[in-house]
């Protein structure tokens, strides 16, 4: 029989009730809230936050990787190139999601073994260990999601190997790019310069900021791009780079590809066309280098030059400044910068690389001890600097066209009982002379008597007189090319003013003995004394053209300054210089101008050595083409630099035409 409930029992129980009813409704009543909550929060997140958060998934979902622009041309006048962007196929590498680097040797062990099968034979055994390093497991390197690469190069043996066995070699891709490539007949190599990866350029002022406030990432450097580092290479730069690509990876939070890669191609660069011509440059390459040799074996003693192991050339066009030919000699195959260059090969072309032709370069000799016991490639003009002599005392009266002087062999000047005598060459008495003759017999004595007028008529103040004839002529100030590095030369009058005296100054300048100039300079001397005084710029790219061929810069002349002179005075210039005794010419078939000079220079423990220097220009009754010729230690100009000036004159008459 059920137990009936007493009365407080009931009441109890009516609590209990009541209380779990209202536990109940407030947890419903919470649950409620809670989703009501989140609800709004959704909302908000979608229709106020959802912008700026799927800009935030986008930027941390990709990854860009910029693709090195493909590298515009440079071709000679003709249009033949001479250094070129070649096509090549590479192997490049990703590290795929939750690879192991016990799975990274295997595969580098595979394809050491694919490189050592179908590679290149001219190429050395490939072990894995190298492919294993250059997989960068440890991200030293690359980030995660970058490639990297581990061949370049391929051949088509291991391209097809590869590609048939492609879902066995995970997370490789062949790609087509781009290398630096030089002609393989040497074409003006120092001119054209070569490269470097960029984070082995940044010594070069034009490098050390180039990416700052550069926020495209088509315009922004990489660093291991391929950057012009000398000469045309890196003269024009801008114009040759192009535009990077891009590839755009898709990646999860931890920068793992989770996806193919959008990709937006390299843009090619602008190509050049040099003024250069390859036969005039290669006919001029090969005059000097078989001209040291002659000269170094020669029986003849005013010929015989033993020391004669440099050479360097300039042609110039005397109206437009066009450089047809430019010639630093030895030079070296620009090809070995290809991938990088071993410290043991830098040494060996390292006295090469630099173009003499433009600045100070010394001789190869490997020990220093031996290199200093010769001249550098600035050389004192010696004689060639005789016809500016007699312009100057022309212009500045202290001698007329029609002066005379007698020659006694010496010119003696400085106060009594300390006279300090110049000599002739050998001594030679050349008696009564013009200014014109003495140009054609090459009288120191002469153009001594000139500077020490010159003195005599102005003081001190002759020395800074002299130096701004010599500048309005190119010499002492660069000649306006524009080629990285280019020397002013070395004047060397001022220090003889202060350290011997103004007149000192004055008469050693004055026949060609105080100031040390470049091949250039000397080439761009040579146009204005034939254009009777119009200083051109030299240059040497006649156009340059985009991707498609459309000109986007032609080559126009620019005249950097006017010397005015009466015509008479130019005349015995002319005069003077047509009649110059010189070899190799005996059946050149046009009239021409030319001086010799043969420069004394002092250098180590050898003393006074002699330097060959030539100028000249042809034809003389219209002036087409000059050409200037230093060969330091060659001896006498007219043995060892005129006959290559005749060879260079050959080519330019059979290619272009001196007519």
């Amino acid at each position: 029989m059920a137990r009936v409930l007493n009365e407080e029992e009931q009441n109890r129980e009516i609590r209990n009730r009541r209380n779990f009813a209202f536990r109940l409704n407030l947890f419903f009543f919470a649950v409620f809230f809670l989703f009501s909550v989140l609800i709004v929060r959704l909302a908000f997140l979608q229709f106020v936050e959802g912008p700026a958060m799927r800009e935030r998934e986008e930027s941390i979902g990709t990854r860009p990787v910029a693709i090195p622009p493909i590298r515009g041309n440079i071709y000679d006048s003709e249009g033949r190139p001479i250094a070129y962007s070649a096509s090549t196929q590479s192997l490049y590498y990703t590290i795929e999601p939750g690879t192991k680097e016990e799975e990274g040797r295997a595969l580098a062990a595979r394809l050491a073994e694919v490189f050592n099968r179908y590679g290149s034979p001219d190429l050395p055994k490939t072990t894995a260990e190298e492919v294993f390093a250059a997989m960068d497991f440890g991200n030293k390197v690359y980030y995660s999601y970058m490639q990297r690469r581990l061949r370049t190069g391929l051949t088509e043996r291991e391209i097809a190997y590869l590609m048939e066995h492609r879902d066995e070699f995970k997370g490789i891709d062949i790609v087509e790019e781009s290398i630096r490539q030089y002609a393989p007949d040497r074409v003006a190599v120092q001119l054209v310069g070569y490269m470097k990866k960029l984070k082995g350029a940044t010594a070069l002022e034009f490098y050390k900021n180039i990416n700052e406030g550069v926020t495209d990432p088509a315009f922004r450097y990489l660093d291991d791009e391929e950057v012009g580092f000398n000469g045309l290479e890196l003269m024009y730069q801008t114009e040759l780079r192009g535009l990077n690509g891009l590839k755009m990876y898709p990646v999860n939070n931890q920068s793992k590809i989770i996806g193919p890669a959008e990709v937006t191609p390299p843009v090619k660069g602008n190509n050049l066309f040099l003024t250069i011509d390859r036969e005039v440059q290669l006919a001029t390459q090969r005059a000097i280098m078989e001209h040291l040799e002659k000269i170094r074996t020669s029986g003849n003693p005013s010929e015989h030059a033993p020391y004669a192991i440099t050479g360097y050339a300039v042609a110039m066009e005397v109206e437009t400044g066009r450089v047809v030919a430019m010639a630093s000699m030895p030079d070296y195959d620009p090809n070995i910068w290809q991938g990088g260059i071993s410290a043991k090969a830098y040494e060996e072309v390292q006295p090469f690389i630099e173009n003499g032709t433009i600045r100070q370069v010394y001789p190869p000799y490997k020990d220093k001890k031996e290199r200093d016991q010769h001249p550098s490639s600035l050389v004192p003009l010696g004689s060639t600097q005789k016809p500016l002599t007699v312009l100057v005392g022309l212009a500045e009266g202290v001698i007329t066209p029609k002066t005379t002087w007698n020659d006694p062999g010496y010119f003696q000047f400085g106060r009594k009982g300390h006279e300090t005598v110049v000599r002739n060459s050998r001594g030679a008495v050349l008696g009564r002379l013009t200014p014109a003759t003495a140009i054609t017999r090459s009288s120191n004595a002469f153009m001594s008597m000139v500077g020490n007028e010159l003195y005599m008529k102005y003081g001190r103040e002759a020395v800074e007189i002299w130096d701004q004839w010599m500048k309005q002529f190119g010499l002492g100030v660069t000649t306006g090319s524009g080629l990285p590095g280019e020397s002013a030369g070395v004047v060397d009058y001022f220090h003889e003013a202060e350290k011997g005296s103004p007149q000192s100054a004055m008469v050693y300048a004055s026949f060609g003995q105080l100031g040390r100039y470049t091949a250039l300079q000397l080439a761009q001397y040579a146009a204005t004394l034939a254009s009777r005084g119009e200083r051109v710029k030299p240059q040497f790219v006649e156009k340059i053209t985009d991707a498609y061929g459309n000109v986007v810069w032609q080559f126009e002349k620019e005249v950097l300054n006017r010397i005015e002179l009466p015509d008479e005075y130019w005349k015995v210039v002319e005069d003077g210089m047509s009649r110059v005794s010189v070899q190799g010419f005996d059946d050149f078939p046009y009239p021409f101008m030319r001086k010799t000079g043969t420069s004394q220079q002092s250098v180590g423990q050898r003393g006074l050595v002699d330097n060959a220097v030539f100028i000249a220009w042809a034809p003389a009754d219209k002036p087409k083409l000059a050409v200037a010729v230093v060969v330091p230690d060659g001896g006498f100009g007219a043995y060892g630099a005129a006959p290559i000036a005749r060879k260079i004159f050959d080519a330019y008459d059979r290619e272009i035409g001196l007519r």
